[in-house]
């Protein structure tokens, strides 16, 4: 169990504006990390489609921060970051894929895609989290803003699902012709 005094400068939460200010500055950390994954990870990627996908992705990463900051003038706070176990748990579980797999190209894009759509997916949890806690403070600038932010998700989750399989169908024929000449 984490212990609070495991996190210097965090106050316990005792209302709803506490709580979601505690989030936000969450996903601000989570965003920032998973921006630089993106960046390390598009290094990474010879596919053109996964590349683009990528790319495309992390500037609308550095909209999504950019969002997140305008939600923390609204709230009258300043930007913070509060660490994201859950995000640096995923980098560092697709950074070990990355490595485990580096010398064989065609096992590191389907991992790539595969890491990225579990992120979407967290990051969509996230977001309609934030949505519902903005409603209920009757946040509509906050809703809106936090609306974008999902929406890229989704879109991106939605590119990533098909690519991957493509990557992984492209690793069956791999595996079936080797499996078939060691015969």
């Amino acid at each position: 169990m984490v212990q609070l005094s495991e996190r210097p400068g965090i106050k316990k939460l005792s209302t709803l504006s506490d709580k979601f200010t505690y989030a936000i500055s969450m996903v601000y950390d989570a965003e920032n990390r998973f921006l630089e994954s993106q960046q390390m990870m598009v290094q990474c990627c010879q596919n053109k489609q996964l590349r683009s996908t990528l790319e495309n992705h992390i500037r609308e990463t550095e909209q999504q921060v950019r969002n997140l900051e305008q939600v923390f003038e609204l709230l009258g706070e300043e930007p913070q970051r509060i660490t994201c176990d859950a995000a640096v748990g995923l980098i560092s579980d697709c950074q070990k894929s990355m490595l485990l797999t580096a010398d064989h190209q065609e096992l590191i894009e389907p991992g790539i895609a595969g890491g990225q759509l579990i992120i979407e997916h967290l990051e969509i949890a996230f977001y309609h989290c934030l949505i519902k806690g903005a409603e209920k403070m009757g946040k509509s600038q906050i809703v809106q803003l936090l609306q974008q932010n999902l929406e890229q998700q989704e879109q991106t989750a939605k590119k990533l699902e098909p690519l991957m399989s493509q990557l992984l169908a492209e690793i069956k024929s791999v595996d079936g012709k080797t499996a078939a000449r060691s015969k």
